[in-house]
């Protein structure tokens, strides 16, 4: 169904039937990308962003409908126009629906709420407040209901591509998919195909993945073609977006351009402030790809002032890491780690702490030969709070490398105290670190774990854990003996044909 006009003859209809049309042609708008006429039908009940609605003369049920409507569209409105704290307004708008409807014990609408709630946390950066949201409204969804589940599963999956957790999200996204072939909506259809283009064009980028680089390509195509059915022009031109960043991890920068330049342009024509810092983050990205440092810069810093007017504090800490690495590349040391560690507070603000932890990476990798002992110290101590629970085997291995950079370039850094300091227990300490997080990843099997750590034989690894390391004996999957070899056997005698 769409929309085309939003003249709305209400002559008919009582104030609680009138105010449910008008909600339900507001979501219709909302999913169409055209928010300001989302916001004009709700005029009557809602005068704008940050206010409350007028729900006094309503049944309890409609009121729980128009403050679950208003605060969805309070998200994503106050998202494009950067209105200060509107999320947290959206929060609790839909915080007071899901009261009204656990009143009524319309367990099936709680859950609906919840997976709205989510994304206002998810679009803060509050990662782990969307998962455990997110988790309990699945367990209210029966199997039948198809759509729901969909979208649950859909946000659960957005959440943890968000967070860098690629493999995790591209688990979800297939969990998914049996449900979006039964889903008869050209929106939701398009997020889904638009997610999963990002995980796999994610992979492309970190883990060097070309063997997904037609698939995302599939996934964009499909993504475009259900976006146009719905009508969503903003979402058409976040599509032009990534596959800006997809072209340029496969190094064919001409055709990165063109895509950002259409994505701009549309950005641009949409006055979408937000989407307009990620085109610009994404280009910045591109450039220093293609070596032009200058133009990189230039292009973070303008991302990093269009995103900071904002609360999406996620987007803006990897704008300031982006913009963190430009400045290294023209040698501004000083202001680049400003701006890493700027990067790190913005992301532990909201509790990103993936993301935070990867900013903090960062600055090992590009300023770690320019820092003291004592300051690589502890950024490594800060960096291993933070990815404590990392479950991505690229940052493990950016860990790995980083690490043993600085174990190759340096003595090992040393903690303040020099009088407790020992270099022995320094190395083992941080060696031991990377052993847990690679074990970890790897579910405790050490031939995979030897891997991600860059040994050659895993034997090795093998050794050190015994020597080194034998609280770490339990971390790592059983020993299965091998069995022997049959060519190893001696010969046996053939038994003699019994007579018997």
């Amino acid at each position: 169904m769409r929309i085309t006009s939003l003249n709305l003859d209400a002559s008919h209809l009582t104030a609680n039937e009138e105010a449910l049309v008008r909600c339900q042609r507001a979501l219709i708008l909302k999913d169409q990308g055209d928010y300001d006429s989302a916001q004009k039908v709700m005029r009557p009940l809602w005068a704008r962003v940050g206010e409350r609605p007028e729900i006094g003369r309503l049944h309890a049920s409609v009121s729980a409908e128009v403050l679950l409507c208003v605060g969805v569209l309070t998200r994503w409105i106050g998202s494009k126009n950067q209105v200060e704290e509107a999320q947290e307004t959206a929060k609790n708008l839909i915080t007071e629906s899901i009261t009204f409807y656990e009143s009524m014990g319309d367990h099936k609408k709680v859950a609906a709420a919840r997976v709205e709630l989510a994304i206002c946390y998810w679009r803060e950066g509050a990662f782990d407040e969307a998962r455990v949201t997110l988790q309990s409204a699945l367990t209210e969804f029966d199997e039948g209901e198809v759509e729901q589940r969909a979208v649950a599963l859909l946000r659960r999956a957005e959440v943890e591509r968000s967070s860098t957790r690629s493999h995790e999200a591209l688990g979800i996204y297939n969990q998914a998919a049996p449900l979006f072939d039964k889903v008869n909506d050209h929106y939701l259809t398009a997020t889904f195909h638009f997610g999963l283009a990002n995980v796999l064009n994610q992979l492309i980028s970190v883990e060097k993945r070309k063997d997904y680089v037609d698939m995302a390509l599939m996934e964009y195509t499909a993504a475009s073609f259900h976006f146009e059915q719905a009508g969503h022009e903003p979402y058409h031109a976040c599509v032009e977006n990534n596959l800006g960043f997809l072209f340029s991890t496969i190094g064919k920068f001409e055709d990165a351009h063109e895509h950002l330049d259409r994505a701009q342009v549309l950005m641009t024509r949409l006055k979408d402030n937000v989407h307009l810092g990620q085109v610009d983050d994404t280009r910045a990205r591109v450039l220093l790809a293609e070596g032009r440092n200058v133009e990189a810069e230039k292009t973070a810093r303008a991302a990093v002032r269009r995103l900071e007017k904002g609360d999406e504090l996620s987007l803006l800490a990897e704008a300031l890491t982006t913009h963190g690495i430009a400045l290294v590349r023209l040698a501004h040391s000083d202001q680049a780690r400003a701006s890493l560690e700027r990067a790190i507070a913005v992301a532990e603000q909201v509790g990103d702490f993936e993301s935070a932890g990867v900013s903090a990476l960062t600055i090992i990798e590009v300023l770690g030969a320019s820092l003291s002992n004592e300051e690589v110290s502890a950024t490594i101590d800060h960096i291993g709070v933070l990815l404590e629970k990392t479950q991505e085997a690229a940052i493990l291995r950016r860990l790995a490398m980083a690490f043993r950079s600085l174990f190759l370039s340096r003595a090992v850094p040393a903690p303040p105290d020099w009088d407790m300091f020992s270099f022995k227990d320094a190395v083992c300490r941080y060696e031991a670190r990377l052993i847990r997080l690679a074990l970890k990843q790897t579910g405790g099997k050490v031939t995979a774990a030897a891997r991600l750590l860059g040994f050659r034989h895993h034997q090795n690894l093998i050794a050190i854990i015994n020597s080194r390391h034998k609280d770490l004996l339990e971390t790592r999957s059983k020993v299965r003996k091998r069995r022997k070899h049959l060519m190893n056997h001696p010969k046996r005698k053939k038994k003699q044909p019994s007579n018997e």
